[in-house]
């Protein structure tokens, strides 16, 4: 028995089950811990064929969490099981020693759908990695800044790029895929790792001033131009720096907003307030779950026009990245208003991307499904949206484009740069 397989940067199917009856319906069952105990599962019906043999690259899943031809299905519909507390819901976050193992089973399919699974046929251990032997990892702790720094294997020079995410502490996985896709990525948490404050506070735009500059200045990056890849708060700051600071060539921006959110933004003599959220405008849902959607204040409104970012002062090209049904804020709204104030500065450096029933966190491929998550800001779980398939949809559809648009503003070439496991 073969079972799905991965490995950097991309995963791949090498998947498929022998030995089944001819026409047998059965039912696979993949199961993975996160790195704080959470388990999560997913499962699909399917059929063999006529030899008793099984090709999820061939296919059809006939129900269960999809449908379809989905080599990589059983990965990217794993879902939290249960209802605790969401901000279990983590995957794992240190990938370059410690892959995502995810057991997969082999079951008799059930009569009835409410009737559990039976004993397991056969199972397989599938191990997706994040990383590479190949890639050089450093702990960064280089005056103020903290993070991990990851370069593709070789002389480079390289494209680099600084990765940032919103949610707190180290987050890498992203970073380790663009690294073996032949970027130099920083991976930089700006809070809730080690000495950086356990919180999100007041930021001061000096400390991702020094990041770049940390990324230009090294000897196996092609400076001076660098890009920022960023989700959610992380998009927002890369607005920040590509409007503040030289040489930001390239910003992708993931489920974004257009102004300073929550906490204030020091940008040397330019001090951009915090876009609040009205508390009045969330709502708490019966599972405990609140819906933040409509809390956070209008960017266009005159009261708060000193959040917003200045993008017109940017020379970055831009790639805005939208779930459509981002329920954590107003992302489709927030691009738009991007994309208008940039038309109106008279600048075409910028492409939308827009994703229907796609949810807030769009991460990298075959990314495990989050409807709900833990806000670091307002301390509560939060419905981030999405459909599951759509969802997934996005996360693989995007992240083709996000290669794509690093590699034409940064170079690079990624035929030649992609590490394979």
């Amino acid at each position: 028995m073969s079972m799905p397989c991965s490995g950097p940067p991309e995963p791949h199917s090498c998947s498929g089950v022998e030995g089944l009856g001819p026409r047998e319906r059965v039912t696979l069952r993949a199961s993975a811990v996160s790195y704080r105990g959470r388990l999560f599962r997913s499962l699909a019906h399917y059929e063999a064929d006529g030899r008793g043999g099984l090709d999820l690259a061939r296919d059809r899943a006939l129900g269960g969490d999809f449908t379809g031809v989905e080599p990589m299905g059983l990965l990217w519909s794993l879902t939290p099981v249960g209802s605790e507390d969401p901000c279990f819901s983590q995957m794992p976050r240190g990938v370059m020693k410690t892959p995502l193992k995810v057991e997969v089973t082999v079951h008799h399919a059930p009569q009835q759908q409410a009737v559990p699974l039976g004993p397991a046929l056969a199972s397989a251990q599938v191990q997706r990695w994040f990383s590479s032997p190949e890639l050089s990892r450093a702990r960064l702790q280089a005056g103020r800044l903290r993070g991990v720094f990851l370069l593709p294997p070789g002389d480079g020079p390289f494209p680099g790029l600084i990765d940032m995410f919103g949610d707190g502490g180290l987050n890498e996985s992203r970073a380790s895929l663009l690294a073996c896709r032949g970027f130099a990525t920083l991976a930089l948490p700006f809070f809730g790792y080690e000495d950086l404050p356990p919180i999100m506070k007041d930021l001061n735009l000096d400390y991702f001033e020094e990041a770049a500059k940390f990324v230009q200045s090294h000897p196996k990056v092609k400076g001076p131009h660098i890009g920022v890849i960023g989700s959610g708060k992380g998009a927002e700051l890369a607005f920040s720096m590509a409007s503040f600071l030289p040489n930001i060539a390239a910003v992708v921006s993931i489920n974004g907003c257009v102004s300073n959110t929550a906490t204030t933004l020091t940008c040397g003599r330019s001090i951009l307030p915090g876009l609040p959220f009205n508390l009045d405008k969330i709502s708490a849902m019966d599972s405990g779950v609140y819906d933040v959607k409509e809390a956070l204040e209008d960017p266009l409104d005159p009261a708060y026009r000193e959040s917003r970012i200045p993008l017109e002062k940017a020379s970055a090209h831009f790639l805005f990245i939208v779930g459509e049904d981002d329920r954590h804020w107003k992302s489709s709204v927030y691009a738009d208003i991007a994309v208008k104030h940039l038309t109106e500065h008279g600048k075409a450096n910028f492409t939308l991307l827009s994703y229907p029933n796609a949810g807030h966190r769009i991460d990298p491929p075959y990314s495990p499904f989050f409807s709900v998550y833990l806000d670091p800001v307002l301390g509560v779980p939060i419905l981030g949206g999405g459909q599951l398939k759509a969802h997934a949809v996005a996360q693989i559809e995007s992240w083709k484009k996000i290669l794509e648009f690093l590699h034409l503003h940064l170079g690079g070439s990624e035929a030649g740069s992609a590490l394979t496991g």
